[in-house]
């Protein structure tokens, strides 16, 4: 980001947007994106007369809060659905609360009231489309030109099973938005994505010994990582999306009857220099890349297959 888009510490107090977690030792780019994007929630909250949210989000009796710019107050957020640019985005949304899967992670607050967060962003994004499988499909193979079949349904924060012992990963992983394919055998494939925003990538802690030999397990049989790779995703900023990818991969080959075609994309602006920067240095430890995609945001909008309302008011919200 330049100079001439980093905000002061001045103007963030103004909007209560001045957050020590927006700030990476060590990495001034990234520090200023994920400022600047906390500001953009804020603004977009002000210029339509959102009532502020809090932190924490909802207050025990008797505990301090302070107004934070990024937030809607809660109890408003969820009546309204304000975070939601469209009635068909909030209307996947309350199916999606309506319908929980096993073992799920899924903070309805934060969905509801929380701007900042990919989580609303990803409904925001994807949720215009919902309502319209043509459309879907359209979409699909106009930004992902590859995937065959056709879209047979949408599924928001969707993991293929979650802690199934001897499925999968065996852990709570979930991607973001899954598109369902049906492909020309009857069979089933699986596009996974996920979404970032204003995040960066942090490194993640070792894996306990149980969820390494899985992990390991899952890797080594696809076949799609360079020699040693693995070794070099523990432990740092690759893992989670390591962990995402590997989901993908272990629905053709742990169902393989099933699902017959799967593949990751991750997808977050282009200003996003932390995610940029690691998404990048992931794909070079791949040997075959046909199973992992990068996209951006703006690459996306651009592609001109959501409604025009829709991608304006995305553009709007999200974007400078």
């Amino acid at each position: 980001m330049s100079a001439a888009q980093a905000v002061s510490d001045s103007e963030l107090k103004t909007h209560h947007c001045l957050e020590s977690v927006d700030r990476v030792a060590g990495d001034a780019e990234t520090t200023a994106f994920k400022r600047r994007a906390r500001l953009q929630q804020a603004l977009w909250r002000e210029q339509r007369g959102l009532p502020i949210g809090t932190q924490p989000m909802r207050p025990s009796r008797g505990q301090p809060a302070r107004p934070i710019g990024s937030r809607i107050a809660v109890d408003y957020a969820r009546d309204s659905g304000a975070n939601f640019l469209d009635n068909e985005t909030l209307k996947a949304v309350r199916n999606r609360i309506a319908n929980p899967e096993p073992h799920q992670t899924l903070y309805e607050d934060r969905l509801y009231a929380d701007l900042l967060s990919s989580m609303p962003m990803c409904f925001n994004l994807f949720g215009p489309l919902n309502g319209d499988l043509e459309a879907a499909n359209c979409a699909v193979h106009t930004w992902w030109p590859d995937t065959p079949g056709e879209v047979r349904a949408m599924r928001f924060e969707w993991s293929p099973g979650r802690r199934l012992r001897g499925e999968y990963l065996e852990n709570r992983s979930a991607f973001d938005m899954a598109f369902e394919l049906e492909m020309d055998d009857g069979s089933l494939g699986a596009l996974g994505v996920e979404t970032k925003y204003h995040e960066d990538c942090k490194r993640e802690k070792v894996p306990n010994d149980d969820r390494r030999r899985r992990y390991l397990e899952v890797a080594e049989a696809t076949g799609v990582f360079h020699e040693d790779a693995v070794s070099s995703i523990l432990g740092t900023d690759h893992q989670q999306v390591w962990l995402d990818h590997l989901l993908a991969l272990s629905m053709t080959q742990r169902r393989p009857q099933l699902w017959t075609w799967s593949k990751f994309v991750l997808v977050h602006p282009a200003k996003n220099p932390s995610y940029a920067r690691a998404s990048a240095r992931y794909e070079a430890l791949l040997k075959d890349t046909s199973t992992f995609q990068v996209s951006t945001i703006e690459s996306l909008l651009a592609a001109d297959v959501l409604p025009i309302d829709a991608a304006e008011a995305f553009a709007e919200r999200y974007l400078w």
